[in-house]
């Protein structure tokens, strides 16, 4: 199958229908990927097919968690710790009637995500520099988006403190997982609850999408955590607390 077929293909199996124009944009986004990689670290997937699947197609499947009213609204939507830009600047070429905020740590990245976004020409997204334990304290983001992604950040109680407080009441967090997820969905479920959300579910990639993309056929789901009220004003906690104390975690006791 050819790349462009299975762009198509994977799309129309998430509900999406992509113009010539939005395939001419991911192509144009590989090629910006695989130039500043050559200067700054933003992949270790650098395969050009692989990359399609990998990343583009892996990045849309989020939308295994939204319904379809929800990817027809004009909704507010922020990626947490988005590295290169994924999956926020697949989700803004995808449904250009989304508005995306792309929140990552390191100044580099950003810097190669304003390139791209002016360079396909995203006017929904916007690229913001700055850590989620801090910008989850910023009043024009808190409470804000009626979706939260972030994918490969960290364990699921950790990612939820720093996700959860930028969900609006109702919003969603989504977050792809994969692996033995039994004990981190557990300690995840404890996390969601303190943070103001419903217990996690776990949904599957469609197995429509898998056999098209089989790098994607490892069992990987994505997390999904529905907004139940606004998290509580001390969430995120700040520095490194979230990981060395992650929400959800029971504390060994110590021999005494």
């Amino acid at each position: 199958m050819d790349e462009i077929t299975l762009l198509r293909d994977a799309a129309a199996v998430l509900g999406l229908n992509l113009s010539d124009a939005q395939i001419a944009q991911f192509l144009a986004f590989r090629a910006l990927l695989l130039e500043w990689n050559e200067r700054v670290n933003l992949t270790a997937v650098t395969e050009a097919r692989a990359m399609l699947e990998r990343h583009f197609i892996d990045s849309l499947a989020c939308l295994v968690g939204c319904d379809a009213a929800l990817r027809a609204s004009p909704a507010q939507v922020i990626d947490v710790g988005s590295g290169a830009g994924l999956p926020g600047i697949a989700l803004a070429i995808a449904l250009p009637h989304w508005q995306i905020t792309s929140l990552e740590a390191t100044g580099k990245k950003v810097r190669f995500q304003e390139a791209a976004i002016a360079a396909l020409g995203l006017t929904n997204m916007r690229a913001l520099h700055g850590r989620a334990e801090e910008r989850g304290h910023d009043a024009a983001l808190r409470g804000r988006f009626a979706v939260v992604t972030a994918r490969a950040v960290a364990a699921l109680p950790t990612l939820l403190e720093w996700c959860q407080p930028f969900a609006a009441v109702g919003g969603i967090t989504l977050a792809p997982k994969k692996g033995e997820l039994g004990a981190e969905l557990a300690q995840g479920a404890r996390a969601a609850r303190t943070l103001g959300g419903d217990l996690p579910e776990m949904l599957p990639l469609p197995a429509a999408l898998t056999a098209l993309a089989p790098d994607l056929a490892d069992g990987r789901v994505i997390i999904r955590v529905r907004q139940h009220h606004l998290s509580a004003a001390r969430y995120p906690r700040p520095g490194a607390a979230s990981m060395k104390s992650p929400l959800g975690v029971e504390v060994a006791k110590q021999p005494s």
